[in-house]
Order: structure tokens, then sequence, then C-alpha cells
């Protein structure tokens, strides 16, 4: 008879959710105090810990670690040797382009100033962009590219996809990123998520936003250091450009820092994955990972080896 295959949960509701499962013994372990005995054949860690955590698996018997984030960044610095990393792709493009596109609308149509004003009792119906209409680039399109853009057309705005290389699909050209400076003058909205790496860190710097026209918005929804703080502040200071920020270096961003009372620039705290439309898809990606394990199948999702 083979072992039950184990697999440990950071909390009670995953347990909860998953268990029980014929075949598999669950565990609880949040990574703090002493590590569960025995092999553990799959592990989830908390959800928006920071990498440094996963340093307590040094000296544990983990097959795979299966994340609750997408973005995988400082991990490889501090997983154990021979330990498999999946992110959780497919499971938070949902919400995090639900948000991108809640904040272009409500960036556009005034919504922040109509909250502020709701307050003071000022009726101000001065007329505001659409977001119809609008020229929008995608910098970077992968899962939540996709999701973003899918929501985008019903708007009837004209968007423009670019990731790290240049390809054909159904609908026409995915610009590659070497055509950055070309695109950015052409487009009243700028979406940037792609994945925090060597090669985007502050991606979105002066000569970025330099070459993005007057009165544009900038959506950030991938990692706060793919943009240049200093640079977005001294142009979204001057009212030459908007910004509409879900991530922010630094994170958290502290009080009193100026880009809280920047004009222009609306910031949401690090939420495009956290809403409602995570915990169920989360659980079905560790379902249908522990439906492969059992088989004796890979796992998807797979970014460290």
């Amino acid at each position: 008879m083979n072992a039950p295959l184990r697999v440990c949960l950071p909390a009670q509701n995953l347990l909860d959710a998953l268990a029980p499962i014929d075949g598999v013994d669950f565990v609880l372990w949040d990574l703090t105090g002493p590590a569960p005995e025995g092999r553990l054949d799959l592990l989830v860690p908390g959800y928006m810990g920071k990498p440094t955590a996963l340093g307590a698996l040094e000296g544990v018997d983990v097959g795979l670690v299966q994340s609750q984030s997408i973005g995988y960044d400082g991990v490889a610095e501090v997983l154990p040797a021979g330990v498999t990393f999946a992110n959780a792709a497919g499971v938070h493009e949902t919400s995090t382009a639900e948000l991108a596109v809640g904040m272009m609308v409500a960036s556009q149509r005034g919504i922040p100033d109509f909250v502020q004003n709701q307050e003071t009792g000022t009726w101000d119906n001065t007329p505001r962009p659409s977001l119809a209409d609008r020229r929008v680039l995608l910098v970077g399109y992968g899962g939540v590219g996709k999701a973003i853009e899918a929501r985008l057309l019903p708007f009837e705005t004209g968007v423009t996809r670019m990731a790290s290389r240049a390809r054909q699909d159904d609908r026409g050209t995915i610009y590659g990123i070497d055509s950055l400076y070309e695109q950015l003058p052409l487009h009243e909205i700028v979406v940037v998520s792609v994945p925090l790496s060597e090669k985007t860190q502050q991606l979105v710097d002066a000569k970025f936003l330099a070459a993005m026209p007057d009165g544009a918005l900038l959506v950030n929804v991938a990692r706060g250091p793919v943009a240049d703080t200093d640079a977005l502040l001294a142009e979204t200071s001057t009212g030459r450009l908007r910004a509409a920020l879900d991530v922010t270096d630094p994170e958290p961003l502290p009080a009193g820092h100026p880009l809280w009372t920047t004009p222009g620039v609306l910031i949401t705290p690090h939420v495009g994955g956290a809403s409602s439309a995570m915990f169920p898809r989360m659980v079905r990606l560790v379902r249908k990972q522990i439906g492969l394990l059992l088989e004796g199948k890979e796992p998807v999702n797979v970014v460290l080896p």
C-alpha cells in the first residue's frame, strides 16, 4: 500500500475547503515554529508572505512548494536546493484585471474627486475623459495582461499589446519591448503588468515617463520596484501625468509620503489579487496539484524546478 500524500497548508480555511481527500494526509504549518515531522510532498505558504519566510524550509523534506502569488521575485535566493516551486498563475488574473480596469474608470471619470466633493457637498459636473475611445498600451502580456485586455475591449478602447518579444496571434500584432519608445507616445493609458526581474527593475523610469503624452495615465499592477518612484513623483507632481498604483516602492507606502497627496494619483494597497475571487481559485489550483501528484504526474505552474 502506498504511503499517503502529505500536504501542508498554512491556515484552517484552506484545510476546511480541501479535506478530506482519499490518499492525502493534511497538516497545518505556517512556516513559524517547528516544522511537521516527515516528508511534505506539497506545501502551501501563506499569502503575501516575504520570500525570506521560505528559509524555514531549510532541512525540511519538501517536494513541491505551491505559492499563492503569481510573482516569485526573491524566491530563488532562499529556496532550499532540491525543492520545486510553482506559482499561482490562474488564481489572481481575474481580480487583478478587475482592479486595473476599475482604477482606469475611476481615474478617467474623476471618481476620487467626486468622493472628496461629497464630503463638502460640492456639485462639480465638469465633463471628464472617458475610458471609451482611449488608446491603451499593455506593457506585459502574460495572464494578467490578457485578462485586462479581455475586460477593456467591451469598453470600446483601442488596445495595443506588448510582450518581451514580438509575435502575431489571431488579433494581430503583439509588439516586442524593443518597440516601447515608439509606442508610448501613441497611447493615453499605459498599463504595466510585467514580472519583476533584473530587466524590469525601474523599467518605468524618467525616460519611459517622458515618452508618455501630456495627461496620460500610468497604471501599475506589477510590482513597486518596476517603477522609479522619484521619476513618477516628478511627472505627477506637475500634473503632466496621472497614475493609478496598486503597488509602490517602498511598500507599504509610509504615511506622509508625497505620493499619497499628489493630485491625479490613485493608490490602492496592493490588493490586486485580494478579492473574494482568489480563494476558490486557489482551492482549485491546490486540488489540481494534489490530483496530479496522486497520479504520479508533473505539477503545473512550475517556475523554479
